[in-house]
């Protein structure tokens, strides 16, 4: 209990979570920071309201049902502070249909289901800053804790991937168009794999995505997207 949590690297992307449960709130706390990220915690929507307006976050994650307020409101409002805003998910434990109806209305591009498992928590966090640009294209230190902390190893890997991913790329494209599914995930996984080792934080997320929706022209297109990036 005494452990310092480390702080996050300089280019961790900054989340905005709103949990009025105290438990709730140290679980969600401790995924994000894992990704990482940087985490502003607050229990209710005055205090969402004055951080969000202050402070322009990467992501917002909002409790739908707080002590003062509904989650669509302080999403509206805090629209209204910023109108390009960065992507919004929202968690309740309410699983009625209708509740994910009115919250993807209100703005939020998914609605997470409490008690929710971490993986699951992170792959939509994941997706959802990989498509608003909110993840930096390397993690320099995911990748030097997977090779030793060596950097030449690190040069050396990426320099390997690099001169691969076109060939991957055009590959995953090409089975995709085709509706070649098991070609398809056999070729993300690997290619998944190696954005780990490497640390390709923005193609994993896109990569984990059109893991996830396969027959989505979006996911493609932000793959292709975050590939290209890194082949130029």
């Amino acid at each position: 209990m005494g452990s310092r949590v480390p702080a996050p690297p300089a280019n961790a992307p900054r989340i905005l979570l709103v949990e009025d449960d105290t438990i709730s709130q140290a679980y969600f706390r401790a995924v994000l920071e894992a990704l990482p990220a940087e985490v502003d915690a607050v229990a209710t929507l005055a205090c969402a309201l004055a951080r969000g307006q202050a402070v322009r976050h990467d992501l917002w994650l909002i409790d739908l049902s707080l002590p003062d307020g509904a989650g669509t409101e302080l999403l509206q409002r805090l629209h209204e502070r910023w109108p390009q805003p960065p992507p919004a998910l929202a968690h309740t434990a309410d699983a009625d249909p209708g509740t994910r109806a009115g919250a993807l209305r209100a703005g939020f591009r998914e609605v997470l289901v409490k008690p929710l498992a971490s993986a699951e928590l992170a792959a939509a966090v994941r997706t959802a800053l990989a498509e608003s640009g909110g993840l930096p294209d390397w993690d320099n230190a995911a990748a030097a804790a997977a090779l030793n902390h060596d950097p030449a190893n690190v040069q050396a890997l990426r320099r390997l991937f690099l001169d691969e991913l076109p060939g991957a790329r055009a590959e995953v494209v090409d089975s995709a168009r085709r509706g070649d599914d098991a070609s398809l995930r056999a070729r993300l996984h690997r290619l998944q794999a190696s954005c780990g080792l490497v640390g390709a934080r923005r193609l994993a997320a896109a990569v984990e995505s059109l893991r996830r929706t396969p027959d989505s022209p979006a996911a493609l297109e932000r793959f292709d997207h975050a590939a290209r990036d890194l082949i130029r």
